[in-house]
Formats: C-alpha cells, sequence, structure tokens
C-alpha cells in the first residue's frame, strides 16, 4: 500500500508514515466471503458472510469468535450493522424466506430472528441504521417501486413504508448486494440508495427516513443488469461518494466514480476513477477529502473529495468501513478481513 499517502489521510506522525499498510488478520476461515462488516472501533468489528458465517472481534482481530446463528448455515449474510460490541443487526439476502433479519443482545452468544420476508417477490439487500433505534433495509422493487422496511426499536420488529412516495423504477432496476453499501445513511433522518442493472444507474435519495424519495442519474457504466452503483459513502448529508462499474472480471469499468456536493441532487464523474470496478467505499476518519474504495483487483484511494483515485494496494477486499477513532477495516473473500495500521 501506498504508505506515505495513507498515513497522511489518517494524520498520524511522520515518523509512521512508511508502516501504513492493510494487515490481514487471521480469522480461521478460508471458505467464507465477507460482503457485510461492522466497524465498531479499532478493537471492535463484525464481518457476516456466506455460510451463515458471522464472526466478531474485540482485540482489533488477534481473535476472532464465531458467533453464527444456529441453523443459519444455508443463509447468505449480506450486511451487519452494530452498535457496539454487544449489540448487532445481520441482513441475509436472497428471494422469499431466504431474505431475513437477526439481532443479537450479546455479542452474538444468542440471535433473535426479527423479520423473515413472505413475499416471494421481495429480495432484500441492504441495511442502514441512522442510531440505535431507527434503521431501513431496502429490497429490489416489488410492484414497481423500490420496497423499504424500517424500524424504530433497534431491529427488533420491522413494518413495510407505503410505497407511494417511492419513484417507479425502471425495468431491470435493482440494487447490488455487494457490500452492505447499497443503503447507506447520514444524520437523523437522510438515506441515500444506490440502483444497477437498468439503462441508468440512479441514487435515491430520502430526508425523511424513507417516506418520501427523489431520484437523480449517477454517472457511471450502466445499461446492463451487472453495471450501476454498487456503494455509496456520506461524510454529511451534503458529500457523498459512488462507486462501482462492471462487476465482471473480463469487463472494464471506466468512469466508475462518482462524487456528489448537494446531498444527491446531482453527481459529477471523477476526473480520474479507480482502475476497475470497486464494491466498497468509506470515508476516512476526520478528513474532508480522503476516502477508500474498495474491489476484488485492490483499493484506490482519493485525498480530493474523489475527484481524483489512485490504487494503492492490490488486495481482494469487496467492503471498507472506518470508526471515529481513526480504525479502517476491510473484508472480502475467502475470508480476508484486514485493518488499517500505521
Amino acid at each position: 500500500m501506498c504508505a506515505a499517502a495513507l498515513a497522511a489521510l489518517t494524520a498520524v506522525p511522520a515518523q509512521a508514515h512508511q508502516r501504513s499498510h492493510w494487515d490481514v488478520k487471521d480469522t480461521g476461515v478460508s471458505d467464507v466471503r465477507f460482503r457485510g462488516l461492522a466497524a465498531v472501533s479499532r478493537h471492535t468489528a463484525w464481518v457476516a458472510g456466506t455460510r451463515g458465517t458471522v464472526l466478531r472481534t474485540t482485540d482489533g482481530g488477534d481473535t476472532w469468535r464465531d458467533v453464527s446463528p444456529p441453523g443459519a448455515g444455508e443463509l447468505q449474510f449480506r450486511d451487519v450493522e452494530a452498535f457496539d460490541a454487544r449489540r448487532a443487526v445481520v441482513l441475509a439476502i436472497g428471494e422469499g424466506e431466504a431474505s431475513r433479519v437477526y439481532r443479537t443482545d450479546d455479542g452474538g452468544a444468542t440471535w433473535t430472528e426479527s423479520f423473515r420476508n413472505t413475499d416471494a417477490r421481495a429480495f432484500y439487500d441492504c441495511l442502514t441504521f441512522f442510531d440505535h433505534r431507527h434503521g431501513l433495509a431496502m429490497s429490489d422493487p416489488v410492484d414497481g417501486k423500490f420496497r423499504i422496511l424500517s424500524t424504530g426499536d433497534g431491529g427488533r420488529s420491522w413494518k413495510v413504508l407505503p410505497s407511494r412516495g417511492m419513484p417507479a423504477a425502471q425495468e431491470g432496476e435493482a440494487g447490488f448486494a455487494a457490500s452492505g453499501q447499497c443503503l447507506v445513511s447520514s444524520g437523523p433522518r437522510d438515506v441515500w440508495l444506490a440502483t444497477g442493472g437498468a439503462e441508468r444507474a440512479r441514487v435515491l435519495h430520502s430526508a425523511d427516513r424513507g417516506l418520501t424519495w427523489t431520484a437523480s442519474d449517477a454517472p457511471v457504466p450502466a445499461g446492463d443488469p451487472a453495471r450501476g452503483v454498487f456503494a455509496l459513502a456520506f461524510r454529511d448529508r451534503a458529500h457523498g461518494l459512488a462507486v462501482g462499474g462492471d462487476f465482471r472480471p473480463d469487463q472494464p469499468s471506466p468512469r466508475a466514480a462518482a462524487r456528489t456536493g448537494d446531498g444527491g441532487r446531482t453527481w459529477r464523474t471523477a476526473d480520474r476513477s479507480p482502475s476497475s470496478y470497486r464494491s466498497g467505499v468509506a470515508w476516512l476518519p476526520h478528513s474532508r477529502g480522503s476516502a477508500l474504495a474498495v474491489g476484488p483487483t485492490g483499493t484506490d484511494l482519493t485525498t480530493d473529495g474523489g475527484r481524483t483515485w489512485r490504487t494503492v494496494d492490490a488486495g481482494s477486499y469487496d467492503t471498507v468501513d472506518c470508526t471515529p477513532d481513526r480504525g479502517c477495516w476491510a473484508a472480502g473473500e475467502q475470508g480476508r478481513v484486514a485493518r488499517l495500521e500505521h
């Protein structure tokens, strides 16, 4: 990894510049792909993935505890949202009853299934929380509109929100359950939803916790089921980043990153985009212009708010998340989890 650049954006002392890098942690598993990641701090993180697997660390990744929900071996967990070391909510994706939500209050020792989808037309992709109580989950379109689930008790119960405030979906439009970042929030009420698979890639925004939405075109590759916006990150309610492209490894992904300064009303293509498809993105802690984007072919860094990106690491990751205490984590295939060290 480009140590000097990463050290600068995490504001570490000059003498530590050459030590910044992704430190791959031994999770003890190699047959699981972790697309769900919730970074709580530099010490505590949760990952969720295939084979119904959920792991948790509280010592910076030195050791990992398998806290998978019992009987979930056939499920694919694609998103996890954690409030602390004990409380977390995970989302399983898939058609019909494969889409489920589980919650734990004791660090994964026990889990409660708080939602099971009974509509064969729905397919849930992502979760987000505004605070410890209020959160949303999104499904691919049902009856021509994206479906939104809402919770007001920390994920213990869920209800489908009315669809009258949701714009009509394009033909073939859907979300990508690639990194748990197709639905993201900032502040107490603002939330954004990323789409692809249709003629135009779009970002939908709600300022009232999912009751009403507006849609804006995003200038990233579209026009194919494999293309669109895969991940979003907002450092406040105005400044956001979008990354994606074409997830097929044999297809190029030019112009696969965009930025907004007006809450997603308009998006501008990066002057220099990541070199290939990216599925995850996160702002660096306490930075107004620095962020990381990850994908199967590497990590890219921007230090100018998404105008330009450059590859700084070649390791494969699907998702990335950072915390206020300057902790950044990444996760992906073959049980890979890493923490940014400096």
